[in-house]
């Protein structure tokens, strides 16, 4: 089948999960706004994603998607590096801003699998999988309920350490994401000499934006934790 054993069909498969999982991001975005202005909005929509059977099959969706991307953006580089030494994921036009980019996707990928998986042990073991199998409570005793997304995030982000890492996640997905969105345009045949740059201006100011909103949650919880939205409550 030529989309998995021809290079093209290999970059289209790139594209199109990379796409989905900017969709992913940009709901989980949208999800972590409610955390800035409302608790019981946000576990609200917590209890609604929890371990219901649309949460579960859209999370194990995620994880092939993931997956996918992951093991073609390593055979990709394996076979660029062998065919072209290290000139990584060549386009007929690199702008100047994402060359670093460019050349290093594979270690920023690996920057932001690893990233993910810590943000799995976080937040996805103590609130879905504890849900399936702790009868909903979390493996923190912080944490009263599986539920309770945002005294989660209120514990996590109140350790340091915790919160230079997913800021580092963040820009490393910055760097990936602003890479990828033209990449992917490019390779599905919807980038002209017109629409490169434009697609290069839409994906950089749309993938700050998104993760202006993941960090600015993130800092909120770090140096406030649930102050805000208890004196919107109020």
């Amino acid at each position: 089948m030529w989309l998995t054993n021809s290079s093209i069909g290999r970059k289209v498969i790139m594209s199109v999960t990379g796409i989905a999982l900017i969709l992913f991001l940009t709901f989980h975005g949208c999800m972590n706004l409610v955390a800035l202005f409302s608790k019981e909005g946000y576990n609200l929509v917590c209890e609604m994603l929890g371990a219901n059977w649309y949460a579960v099959a859209a999370t194990v969706g995620l994880a092939v998607l993931v997956a996918l991307h992951f093991i073609y953006a390593i055979i990709l580089t394996l076979q660029n590096r062998k065919a072209r030494g290290n000139n990584r994921y060549a386009v007929t036009q690199k702008p100047e801003k994402v060359e670093w980019a460019s050349q290093n996707m594979l270690v920023l990928g690996i920057i932001v699998v690893l990233g993910l998986l810590l943000h799995l042990y976080n937040f996805w073991y103590n609130m879905m999988f504890a849900e399936l199998v702790n009868g909903g409570m979390p493996f923190v005793n912080e944490v009263e309920s599986a539920s309770d997304g945002y005294s989660l995030m209120a514990l996590t982000f109140s350790c340091p350490v915790y919160t230079v890492l997913y800021l580092v996640w963040f820009a490393a997905i910055w760097f990936h994401m602003t890479h990828g969105f033209w990449s992917a345009f490019q390779t599905l045949g919807w980038s002209g000499k017109i629409w490169f740059c434009r697609w290069r201006a839409i994906g950089t100011i749309y993938v700050t934006v998104l993760m202006l909103i993941f960090a600015v949650v993130a800092l909120k919880f770090a140096f406030c934790g649930g102050c805000c939205a208890a004196a919107c409550a109020a």
